[in-house]
């Protein structure tokens, strides 16, 4: 059984203890004062022997004088007993004299040996304390880290299982959910009728002279669904050479050079299917077959090739999605991440307005930026601090959004600070601020100064504290953050002093979700080509939502280019 580092701590302060009382004793002369007093006894006891055997010496010589005649002898022996005591007495007085001197010795050596106990001892609790100190510093980071989540970090919330539902800013009305009374009833929309089924007016209603007609027909409608399948089958006689024995016949439509072809209206359907209602190759094939009564059955080979098809057809729309991106004034960019064969892929997502490209690549950084709009791109760019990202643009705005996550992971973990919770207060109010202006609202320059002024107010006072308290060696989040925000305050406030630039990168995080959702449903892209034909259809489908078209008949139409029938 071992004894925990507390008991063994409690027996160092115990024995600490006696060893100061010790101490103090000494250098306080108490213990000196108390052997001095010792050694006083002594010696008084030893004059008193010693005045007594004077006083019997001198009863001697009286008795000597009066019988010294008659006790010469006698007299001559005494005498001698007389010095021999006193040699005796001073050998004694002699002996406690080096008594003393070995007792002071002692009492030296004991001093020294107890300050090097003392001083052991403060080596060892200034040890014990730094490594104390050491053990903090390494739970709060450990801690820092389990907490780690969506609401203080860059993480996504998806990659946070069973976390509490996101707010929505949205103040509760403590009504009932659904429509309130007195609200206005919305009808479902009637459509114009295929088939008008009459139903007669029954007799007690026509034979009762007290029930007139108001002339108003009442309606209801039943709708109905049909997925049928169409097949146009071409025919043409053939010829035979009867010379060379060549075949011959009339050339078909263009786009007909399979026994079996589909046009844009099945293509679409699946690739919709598939790739904007994040439907597996499997389950697209078994819907589209049940749908149509068994009379379509797709092979997945193909559902899977109408991605490469899309691609390749809409190759001239995405050049000009890139040129319209690279001559935009403020672009958002950002990464998102999925899995490709076992390992993991990159998306560039670069954004502005209406207008999306989606890119797959390898992998992020330099090599992901590379033949994207953003390589060469020279106006204003958002994005979240991406170390490859914010080297290009001319000016950078960071993600306000992220700033405040991390704001409120150095409110948690480092709770004796104050300059985190003022800037994350400064955030809101500048984002407010912002709102009014690109909502309608009109410039106040005096407002932007005086946001300028508190921003400068609150990197002095982190300034202030991070000196006064260093950050810890384990947890320098806080810190770091202050430093970018002190070095580079113009990626941090370019919001205030432009409109058009949006104090978060919101826009290319709702982007990345699209490209999140599929790859949650295939796990695992096969192949790069698999993620960079996702990526370019996905590119189109958000171009054609931004025009307000019919999704479905445009990428039909785009299925049908080079198709002559």
């Amino acid at each position: 059984m071992s004894i925990g580092p507390s008991f063994d701590t409690g027996i160092l302060r115990i024995r600490l203890k006696a060893a100061e009382d010790k101490v103090k004793a000494f250098e306080s002369g108490e213990k000196y004062v108390r052997m001095q007093e010792q050694f006083k006894a002594v010696f008084r006891e030893q004059n008193a022997k010693i005045r007594r055997l004077e006083e019997e010496l001198r009863k001697a010589h009286a008795e000597t004088v009066d019988v010294r005649k008659i006790w010469s002898e006698i007299f001559d022996d005494v005498y001698r007993e007389a010095n021999a005591g006193k040699f005796a007495l001073r050998k004694e007085i002699a002996r406690l004299g080096q008594r003393v001197l070995e007792v002071e010795r002692q009492r030296d050596a004991a001093m020294d040996r107890l300050r090097d106990e003392l001083r052991n001892k403060n080596r060892e609790l200034y040890e014990l304390k730094a490594a104390l100190y050491d053990a903090e510093q390494k739970i709060a980071a450990l801690t820092a880290r389990i907490n780690k989540d969506h609401t203080n970090s860059s993480k996504s919330s998806s990659q946070s299982p069973n976390h509490k539902t996101i707010p929505n800013g949205r103040e509760k009305s403590g009504k009932k959910p659904g429509g309130q009374k007195g609200h206005i009833h919305h009808e479902r929309k009637q459509m114009e009728p295929t088939e008008v089924v009459a139903i007669p007016a029954p007799p007690i209603y026509t034979d009762d002279p007290n029930f007139k007609e108001t002339g108003r027909i009442i309606r209801k409608q039943l709708i109905k669904l049909h997925v049928n399948v169409e097949v146009i089958e071409y025919q043409t006689p053939e010829f035979r050479n009867q010379a060379t024995g060549q075949r011959v016949h009339a050339a078909f439509p263009e786009g007909l050079k399979d026994e079996v072809a589909y046009d844009g209206t099945v293509k679409a359907f699946a690739y919709l299917l598939n790739n904007e209602c994040y439907v597996g190759i499997g389950k697209t094939q078994s819907f589209i077959k049940e749908v149509t009564g068994g009379g379509l059955d797709l092979s997945t080979g193909l559902i899977c090739s109408l991605s490469r098809q899309f691609s390749e057809k809409t190759k001239e729309e995405r050049d000009e999605v890139f040129l319209k991106l690279f001559s935009a004034p403020v672009m958002h960019a950002d990464f998102t991440f999925g899995r490709m064969n076992g390992s993991q892929t990159a998306v560039m997502i670069c954004a502005a307005g209406d207008t999306v490209l989606y890119q797959g690549r390898p992998k992020k950084g330099e090599e992901g930026v590379e033949g994207s709009p953003l390589e060469f791109y020279d106006g204003i760019l958002i994005s979240d601090h991406e170390a490859a990202l914010i080297k290009h643009g001319s000016k950078n705005q960071e993600c306000m959004a992220h700033i405040k996550r991390y704001l409120i992971s150095s409110i948690e973990n480092e709770k004796n600070l104050t300059w985190n919770a003022m800037m994350k207060e400064w955030i809101k109010d500048a984002v407010i601020y912002w709102n009014d202006v690109h909502n309608g609202g009109e410039e106040d320059l005096e407002k932007v100064a005086e946001l300028d002024q508190r921003y400068d107010e609150i990197i002095t006072t982190a300034k202030t504290e991070y000196e006064y308290e260093p950050p810890g060696e384990y947890f320098k989040d806080g810190y770091n953050l202050y430093k970018r925000m002190a070095e580079e305050k113009e990626r941090y406030t370019l919001f205030l002093h432009d409109p058009r630039v949006e104090p978060d990168n919101n826009l290319a995080e709702r982007c990345a979700r699209k490209f999140k959702r599929k790859a949650a449903q295939v796990m695992c892209f096969r192949s790069q080509n698999g993620v960079d034909w996702f990526c370019d259809g996905l590119s189109i489908i958000q171009s054609i939502k931004a025009t307000g078209k019919n999704i479905y008949e445009s990428v039909k139409e785009r299925f049908n280019a080079g198709l002559e029938v």
